[in-house]
This record gives C-alpha cells, sequence and structure tokens, in this order.
C-alpha cells in the first residue's frame, strides 16, 4: 500500500473522530506487516484524560485483533477535517508505536491537503525511545 493510500484511509477515519471539545479532528491508518489496515480516530471525553488519540485507537483495535507486526502509520489532523498541517503523534502514542514496531523500520507518514506528506522512522520522531529492548538488555546483563 502506498504512503497517499494509507493517507486517503487517515482521511476516512478521522471523519469518525469524536471531537466536540477541541474540534480536532484527527485520523490514523496502521498498516500490518500482512497488508491489513487498522483504522483510528480520536475520541475526546468531557474528563479529558480518558481521551484516545487516533493512532491508539488503531493500535489498539489491531493488538485487540491478534495483530503484532506492524510496518507504517498514517496521520492526519486539524481543526474540523481541515487538514493544512502536519499533525504529529503525541508522545504517548510515539511510545505505544515503541512498543510494538521496529524503531530503525517502522514509518510514520504524516499528511496533509494537497497531497502532501512527510515519511519519517519511529527512531527520528522519537530519538532515545524506551521499547521493551531496553528491558530486554537490562535482564540480560543481570543474568
Amino acid at each position: 500500500m502506498t504512503e497517499p493510500e494509507l493517507i486517503e484511509l487517515a482521511k476516512k477515519a478521522a471523519k469518525n473522530a469524536y471531537a466536540p471539545y477541541s474540534h480536532h479532528t484527527v485520523g490514523a491508518a496502521l498498516l500490518c506487516k500482512n497488508g491489513k489496515v487498522f483504522l483510528g480516530c480520536n475520541i475526546e471525553n468531557a474528563a479529558y484524560s480518558p481521551t484516545n488519540c487516533a493512532e491508539r485507537t488503531a493500535f489498539f483495535k489491531a493488538v485487540s485483533e491478534g495483530e503484532r507486526e506492524f510496518s507504517a502509520i498514517a496521520v492526519v489532523g486539524g481543526y474540523e477535517l481541515d487538514f493544512k498541517d502536519y499533525f504529529a503523534p503525541c508522545g504517548v502514542c510515539r511510545q505505544v508505536m515503541a512498543e510494538f514496531c521496529d524503531m530503525s523500520t517502522f514509518k510514520v507518514i504524516l499528511g496533509k491537503n494537497g497531497g502532501e506528506f512527510k515519511t519519517f522512522t519511529l527512531e527520528e520522531i522519537l530519538p532515545f525511545g524506551f521499547s521493551p529492548q531496553n528491558l530486554k538488555d537490562r535482564t540480560e546483563k543481570d543474568a
């Protein structure tokens, strides 16, 4: 699947966003290594902290369906479906990605209006990230 195709799916997902407070609609399309795609949107809550981002929604849907291997995620976001700027994942979403993805190969594709997009590795947007490998390295040192 191409980057533009994933971005279009992310835009489709954003239409389902529940964002009555910020009015910032976000959509994500998560590509599994087997070719399956899981969509996610942001879901706000009046208490704010229970809010869930589009990226985590996509990951949690995929993981709950048994998927564990991912190759890319496309993300779009903006005020009431106006994707005029790039909308990067928050730190919590980046950390969830680090739990399941290879930092050096997993692609994060940021899209906006006009078909423009930028692609980064997870490592580029989460330098010095903490992943399961950090715990494995630690337990191997203790052994």
